[in-house]
């Protein structure tokens, strides 16, 4: 019983160390872009907006956040999610934007902000995505994550009061 007993015992380890080294090797993106000490992503404008109080059925409402790249180096900016599936966010460097990111956007895109270039962040909320249960204060995240080293996730928020109708909350 003995000789049951150890071989169970290497056989779980044998499978434990496999597997771990079967997650480790696993890539993602993050893991396939160096980070850099010579990226220094700095948010030149607000992290948190306030849309204020917006009607249900009064179409979606967008803010910009921007990030210029005050390193010698470029800098990649991946991995761009939202926390609620009503919101999206997309990346824009020059003329270029990105595809629209949510809550569950697993991409490949990177966008390559240069050194000394800025870029927006365009946050996109729909007040009736949610419909009637999606009445009263939201507050949403927008996160882009980085090669930068001393910063490797960038955070914004927006926030707002949503109701059925504008007009009831200035009577």
């Amino acid at each position: 019983m003995n000789i049951k007993i150890i071989v169970g015992f290497i056989l779980g380890t044998v499978i434990l160390i496999g597997g771990s080294y079967a997650l480790l090797t696993l890539t993602d993106t993050a893991s396939k872009i160096e980070s850099s000490s010579n990226v220094k992503a700095i948010i030149t404008s607000k992290i948190d907006h306030d849309w204020g109080t917006i009607g249900i059925n009064d179409g979606k409402v967008s803010t910009t956040y921007t990030i210029k790249n005050e390193g010698t180096e470029p800098m990649k900016l991946f991995n761009i999610s939202t926390s609620c599936m009503c919101t999206t966010a997309q990346v824009k460097i020059g003329e270029e934007t990105s595809p629209e990111f949510g809550m569950h956007s697993n991409s490949q895109y990177t966008a390559t902000l240069p050194a000394g270039k800025t870029a927006e962040v365009i946050a996109t909320f729909d007040p009736a995505f949610h419909g009637p249960s999606g009445i009263g204060a939201i507050t949403r995240e927008i996160i882009v994550e980085t090669n930068d080293k001393s910063n490797p996730q960038l955070s914004f928020t927006a926030e707002a009061n949503v109701v059925t109708e504008v007009s009831e909350v200035n009577n």
